[in-house]
């Protein structure tokens, strides 16, 4: 039988490492998988992304999520079910990309899954005074290592939650040690189902480092263009420049507490989903859906430029932007004006594809966690310096 643990320690003392990276997030439009070549780890980390797929969720699959998908009341066999359901999807997902690119599992050392997030809960959301920040993601580890043959780290966000965070933006953590420049303030923005931004100081300094979500993405506007246009997004902001934005629904939608609490933050489609977009149509039921789509694109670019401006900087500013959102002319549009002293570039820039950028980054996580390089005091961001991810062995 092969000793797992043996390999373990071998890719411990190894310089190289062949990483796939797994990310599906809140939009649930399907599964990145980034092939990644890690050399090195921590300010010494390098990384050459290999082979990227982002492979599509069918509609049944997405149905069968949403009805667990940030609800307080769920059915419970259906969590367990799914659990299951979902690790045992993405691990045939990893096995259908790595035939495609003609690579055998024995040739990839880790399997780096972030899982599907199904409810969020920092503290500023539950408001209950005796219990911590939370947070619930799934798709088994052991299920991944069984079915894919590698071994498999998952269940990243625990420890984040167990060192004093709130379990997101974990984007942090890769972003400094691969992106960061002396010299160079650099806004890593990020617009997926929730919108995130990495702010990476031109001194480097690792406490003035941060991530931070600002609040919605793409969550909502996929919503109305699902429920009134009947399309998944939408493209090449059609609907939304057929619009005009409703003032008054705006200030409505900004007046939301959340935008009221300072960086770093997090939320979820929790607290921005259709129960907050119901509360605030109650007194704009006659809007057009294309008035909706355009009111929602601002309400986005405002809160994100918001956040951003609240930033104190003191070298050259920088923005560079990936995610779904990256994709939106108007939404990039806005956020060009709203931030006139920032110059924004597409995330490609820095040499990743944006659109792999978060698997690529928990790739990064499950690198840094085997070159257990961290030592005893080590901060970044205000929270401890931990390694991440739960290992699961394939025999």
């Amino acid at each position: 039988m092969k000793n797992h643990f043996e390999t373990l320690h071998r890719l411990s003392a190894q310089n190289s490492r062949r990483i796939i990276g797994l990310m599906s997030g809140t939009s649930l439009d399907g599964l990145d998988v980034a092939l990644c070549r890690f050399t090195g780890a921590g300010a010494d980390c390098r990384v050459q992304l290999e082979a990227f797929e982002t492979i599509p969720y069918d509609e049944l699959f997405r149905r069968e999520v949403r009805r667990i998908f940030a609800r307080r009341e769920i059915d419970f066999q259906h969590l367990v079910l799914l659990n299951v359901t979902v690790a045992e999807r993405h691990a045939a997902i990893v096995l259908d990309c790595l035939r495609k690119w003609k690579i055998s599992p024995a040739e990839v050392d880790l399997l780096a899954s972030h899982g599907q997030t199904v409810f969020h809960a920092p503290r500023h959301f539950h408001h209950l005074p005796d219990y911590p920040n939370a947070t619930l993601q799934i798709g088994d580890g052991d299920h991944l290592a069984r079915r894919t043959g590698i071994i498999t780290l998952s269940d990243f966000r625990q420890k984040h939650l167990a060192a004093g965070g709130e379990g997101a933006p974990l984007a942090l953590y890769g972003d400094y040690f691969l992106f960061s420049k002396k010299g160079e303030d650099r806004f890593l923005l990020n617009i997926g189902g929730i919108a995130n931004f990495t702010f990476l100081p031109g001194d480097l300094d690792p406490d003035k480092a941060f991530a931070t979500d600002t609040g919605p993405g793409n969550t909502l506007l996929d919503h109305v263009a699902s429920a009134r246009f009947g399309v998944a997004f939408d493209e090449d902001s059609r609907f939304a420049k057929a619009g005009t934005i409703d003032n008054e629904l705006l200030d409505r939608m900004q007046n939301h507490p959340y935008f009221q609490l300072a960086n770093p933050k997090t939320t979820g489609p929790e607290m921005f989903g259709q129960e907050f977009l119901e509360n605030c149509l109650q007194q704009h039921r006659d809007i057009s859906a294309e008035n909706l789509m355009a009111t929602l694109t601002r309400f986005t670019a405002e809160t994100i430029a918001e956040a951003v401006r609240q930033v104190e900087t003191a070298f050259p500013k920088r923005l560079y932007l990936s995610g779904g959102g990256a994709h939106n002319p108007l939404l990039t549009e806005y956020l060009r004006a709203l931030l006139p002293g920032f110059p924004v570039y597409p995330f490609e820039k820095l040499g990743i594809s944006g659109d792999a950028k978060e698997a690529v980054l928990f790739a990064a996580l499950a690198n840094e966690t085997l070159a257990g390089r961290y030592s005893e005091g080590q901060r970044l961001g205000g929270i401890p310096l931990v390694s991440m991810g739960k290992i699961s062995l394939p025999g």
